[in-house]
């Protein structure tokens, strides 16, 4: 009876290591390890749809079709979405009309990029009526910046590289103004190598650290947070950037996702521009960089500072996704992308 006994509870205890073992793997994060899929380069001759997945384009036909003869100059060939130029109170067209233009993108084999015309807001609002299937079984880029940071995140978590970069509205009369940022946008999606070297800041935390470049807009960042779209920043380097905000909103954000754990098992932080920042009637009493530092004291990884990427002019392309080595001293910061 004893041996039977002993029997019975050696084999309970293997079976409950077990089940936590696959529950344990089960709940597990995804981390880098997870090997995102890399959209085909562009070549001569390839389709790239113009689509307006956010805020309306009034009075924006010049950025559109200074966008077309951009594109046709590279040997591209664009089209339109349907609902481009549509207009929907705040949209460019209605929920429908918008998602309808990006799904068709989507599923299209022929277009191999996707660049989204503006951000703004309201990409949030067609994410979850989105069909993934096809685009994951043969990915293309998705070109955005800003609102367009929703769809980069939940592209992130589909498992596909995507690119942070300038928008049609983004161009200017002159392109000799954005001649930087143009050239990293066209050198990225024909796959050139991609590297910075930044202007040092006395503010960057110095260090070196690897990890898959994710991020965007903090704002969206932000209101991802309890949705699906939430990123998961474990072994990843993070960046930045954001617009019109008061200082005391941007730490409320960065205070949000260090309490939800973005950060706990971070490598880095990568600080791009914080354009436009709006003067509160009780005065924050430091500068935006000393802010973030403060609000991730606690943590040890390196803080890179002056990333010409965001809402300015020079809005150099960024591959989300894909595992950089970043390198912050003083005096400069080297990004490069593996």
């Amino acid at each position: 009876m004893w041996k039977n006994l002993l029997k019975f509870s050696i084999f309970w205890m293997l079976l409950c290591f077990i089940s936590n073992k696959i529950e344990a793997q089960n709940n597990a994060p995804v981390t880098t390890q997870q090997i995102l899929k890399q959209p085909v380069y562009l070549k001569a001759g390839d389709t790239v749809a113009i689509i307006a997945p956010s805020g309306i384009l009034r009075h924006r036909t010049r950025e559109i079709e200074q966008a077309k003869t951009l594109l046709k100059s590279w040997g591209l060939h664009p089209i339109l979405g349907k609902h481009v130029f549509s207009q929907n109170n705040h949209f460019a067209g209605t929920d429908d009309d918008r998602c309808e233009d990006f799904q068709k993108a989507l599923d299209n084999p022929k277009v191999k990029a996707i660049w989204c015309a503006r951000g703004g807001y309201g990409s949030v609002r067609i994410l979850d009526h989105i069909d993934w299937t096809t685009f994951k079984e043969n990915p293309k880029w998705v070109i955005g910046y800003s609102d367009i940071t929703a769809i980069h995140n939940q592209i992130h978590n589909e498992g596909i590289e995507s690119l942070h970069a300038l928008m049609c509205v983004s161009l200017t009369q002159d392109l000799s103004e954005i001649e930087s940022s143009l050239s990293s946008f066209k050198n990225t999606i024909f796959g050139k190598p991609l590297s910075y070297t930044l202007s040092g800041s006395t503010y960057n935390r110095t260090g070196i650290a690897s990890g898959q470049l994710v991020g965007g807009n903090l704002t969206m960042l932000h209101t991802m947070l309890g949705s699906d779209s939430s990123i998961n920043t474990n072994g990843k380097i993070l960046f930045i950037e954001e617009i019109g905000e008061y200082k005391y909103h941007i730490d409320r954000m960065l205070q949000s996702l260090k309490r939800a754990g973005y950060f706990k098992d971070c490598q880095g932080v990568i600080v791009g521009d914080m354009s436009k920042l709006r003067k509160n009637t009780t005065l924050w009493g430091s500068s935006i960089e000393q802010l973030i530092l403060d609000a991730l004291s606690e943590y040890n990884f390196p803080i890179a500072f002056n990333m010409p990427a965001g809402h300015e002019k020079e809005n150099n392309a960024l591959i989300l996704g894909r595992t950089i080595d970043l390198e912050v001293g003083k005096k400069e910061t080297i990004i490069k992308f593996r």
